[in-house]
């Protein structure tokens, strides 16, 4: 493992300790790394709103981006497949994925609320919309991407239909599928924080909790909820390639 990897994030972090040791950087504005990682310790400890711990905010979070995540993949591949391998399904369903995909997942945020009130069914659907297009529109790509001469062999060959979307459009799509999964996530985890900035009845969730330490004015706090969202997207992000790997043995 080489250091070079870890060394410019360590003179950012020695650097802005130094300026806010020397009182350059203001506190109340921009906590130092230490002030951060006694904030974290709180959270870990005293919770944020007290008594409600930090493992607990990242499990409600998790099952919420798990369960908008897992919509979108179940929706979104088999949608995509189909797209990207008929040009008949492709020239129909096209335009309306073309006209909603513009909308901002956080615009969708009063009317999930209207249509399924606060927690976790309207912060699943918002997370849904957000890892949805991504994973959509990277599996047309893949289709669409598979060289012609592929499916004029299956063709001579007399393949079904069915045999050519199974053995040709599938395996063919499907480097540009975990793309869209790995972007989808991301989007995911953004998008949850919002969706959580709206209310949640359970009173957990890292967006929650975020929320909170703003509310009261715990700037180290809230640094280190985003830091925690965003270890959490990079573990997320490491176990979707690995899995890629053992998935697509070809590459």
């Amino acid at each position: 493992m080489k250091i070079e990897r870890y060394l410019v994030p360590l003179l950012l972090i020695v650097s802005w300790q130094g300026l806010s040791s020397l009182g350059i950087i203001g506190g109340n504005l921009l906590p130092s790394p230490v002030q951060i990682f006694l904030g974290f310790k709180d959270l870990l400890t005293v919770g944020m709103p007290p008594g409600q711990l930090l493992h607990n905010h990242c499990l409600y979070s998790l099952i919420r981006v798990a369960l908008g995540f897992a919509l979108a993949a179940l929706l979104g591949i088999p949608l995509g497949l189909l797209i990207g391998w008929s040009g008949r399904i492709r020239i129909m369903v096209s335009p309306v994925i073309e006209m909603i995909r513009p909308i901002p997942p956080l615009a969708w945020i009063p009317i999930a609320i209207l249509w399924f009130g606060i927690g976790m069914k309207s912060a699943a659907f918002i997370i849904f919309l957000g890892a949805f297009f991504p994973i959509v529109l990277n599996t047309i790509s893949g289709a669409l991407s598979i060289n012609p001469i592929f499916f004029e062999a299956m063709r001579t060959l007399n393949a079904t239909p069915a045999d050519i979307f199974f053995k040709v459009v599938v395996p063919g799509s499907t480097p540009s599928i975990f793309v869209g999964l790995r972007i989808g996530v991301g989007i995911g985890w953004m998008t949850l924080v919002a969706a959580e900035f709206t209310g949640v009845k359970s009173g957990y969730g890292l967006g929650y909790m975020i929320m909170t330490a703003r509310d009261i004015q715990r700037p180290d706090e809230i640094i280190a909820g985003m830091l925690v969202i965003g270890v959490i997207g990079l573990l997320i992000n490491h176990v979707l390639k690995i899995l890629e790997k053992k998935i697509i043995r070809w590459q």
